[in-house]
């Protein structure tokens, strides 16, 4: 008769398969999102580099070390054979190019291809680093200008009435009427004190380039000088900051014009009496690049 009191051991033998598949799933899931977060970052990066960044990795990872060639049968070594010394050289190998010499002919027409490629290259490559140094020059040009403003107490209350900016044809710098506080006498050509002292930072700042300079005044559409009427007016005030630029170190043959504009170019088209239309306007202006040399033999 078996006690009551007996003890029963059950055992659960456990599967070896599930044991060794419980967590390969996991594994195999990670270098799964693993691999699509490295697909997606290097379709974002693809989209985002411009055409001569994706040339210059490009270029990064060609293989210098070989010689590029259009001859043999296009694999690894390209129409390349190994040296003599390759066989003994414990792995530092050299690299000869083995092709038939070019006939004179070929030979004639590769130089004046190149003449004619080189110098429109050249002329390309010279006229966009002359763009880029020309930008380059008008940010910190303005840059330049709005911090003398701002370290001058005499006229760092100005620094919102100066505005520059960048456009197709250079760096235009204006100085804008605010109410209360106009840059000339009302109906007059003869500056305020604290414009003569902000053309003549102004002008100290852009003396330093080498670019031409193109001034102009403008009026309101509602002012009246003294002496004459609005085209008069702002002509005289354009030429009165052109002495005062040159005061401020513009040599004057810097100068490319000096004009009027009166009210026709109104800053505030839809209140053609703002005192913002009054103003004065220089633009350092956007040299071309130089015209390339034809050097034939």
């Amino acid at each position: 008769m078996a006690s009551e009191n007996a003890v029963v051991i059950k055992r659960i033998k456990k599967s070896e398969h599930a044991a060794h598949h419980s967590g390969a799933w996991k594994v195999a899931y990670a270098d799964f999102v693993t691999a699509m977060m490295a697909f997606f970052l290097l379709m974002w990066l693809i989209n985002t580099t411009t055409p001569e960044q994706k040339r210059g990795i490009a270029d990064y990872f060609a293989p210098q070390s070989i010689a590029q060639t259009v001859s043999g049968s296009g694999g690894v070594l390209g129409g390349t054979v190994l040296g003599d010394d390759s066989a003994h050289a414990g792995g530092a190998q050299s690299v000869m190019q083995k092709q038939s010499p070019p006939s004179p002919k070929a030979n004639t027409r590769s130089l004046a291809s190149g003449q004619t490629q080189g110098g429109a290259s050249a002329s390309s490559t010279s006229s966009t680093n002359l763009r880029s140094s020309q930008d380059g020059d008008f940010d910190r040009a303005a840059e330049a200008i709005h911090q003398a403003v701002q370290d001058n107490p005499d006229i760092a209350n100005l620094s919102h009435e100066v505005i520059t900016e960048k456009t197709p044809q250079g760096l235009r710098i204006q100085l804008v009427d605010q109410d209360g506080r106009p840059m000339f006498q009302q109906g007059s050509s003869e500056p305020m004190p604290y414009t003569r002292k902000l053309l003549a930072a102004v002008g100290g700042i852009i003396a330093s380039l080498p670019n031409r300079v193109s001034i102009a005044g403008h009026t309101a559409g509602n002012d009246a000088a003294a002496t004459g009427g609005n085209w008069e007016l702002s002509a005289a005030r354009a030429n009165q900051a052109r002495a005062l630029l040159q005061a401020g170190g513009l040599s004057s043959d810097r100068i490319y014009e000096v004009a009027g504009k009166a009210g026709s170019e109104p800053l505030l088209p839809e209140d053609p009496s703002a005192s913002a239309n009054r103003r004065l306007s220089i633009l350092l202006m956007k040299e071309a690049p130089p015209a390339p040399t034809n050097t034939g033999l």
